[in-house]
């Protein structure tokens, strides 16, 4: 089975769901499942249908979460000796060479993956590019639009 790289922050933050869904969540639902039994008859009880529905979602995602987690390989990369290499687990400042706007990405697993705040995947066109190359180089991102020239600023072990 292959490894899927996740940073610590993406672990702790998975298992910390785990933790809400089994001890918080789950028992609410088993106490609604039980409510909605005193109340009589099950065919005609939307209380107790959708008590059932919401316990197969958390069911379903508890098992999505310990699966993820068994085959989670964290890489902290402020243990690395900073190269000036993208790597995963990186920040890296961009510069865009077309329009001169600077941005800056931290490469991440696929689940933590979050543009808004700066996380990109390590799948995404962009970490593609960028994965091996380092500080000063120049990378080319294949998007929709046309080919887009970024350099790379800065890298960050952080």
């Amino acid at each position: 089975m292959n490894k899927v790289p996740m940073t610590v922050a993406g672990e702790r933050s998975l298992r910390e769901e785990l933790d809400h869904l089994k001890s918080e969540a789950r028992p609410q639902v088993i106490a609604a499942i039980a409510e909605a039994r005193e109340h009589g008859d099950l065919k005609e009880n939307a209380e107790y249908h959708a008590a059932r529905e919401q316990q197969g979602f958390i069911e379903g995602r508890i098992q999505e979460i310990e699966g993820k987690l068994s085959v989670a390989q964290v890489i902290d990369v402020t243990k690395l000796p900073n190269t000036g290499k993208v790597i995963f687990g990186v920040t890296v400042s961009l510069l865009n060479l077309d329009t001169d706007e600077e941005v800056t990405y931290r490469i991440v697993g696929e689940d933590e993956a979050e543009i808004k705040s700066g996380r990109i995947s390590v799948t995404s066109p962009i970490a593609r590019a960028m994965i091996g190359k380092e500080e000063g180089d120049v990378v080319v991102v294949k998007t929709p639009g046309g080919d887009v020239e970024y350099e790379i600023g800065s890298v960050e072990y952080v």
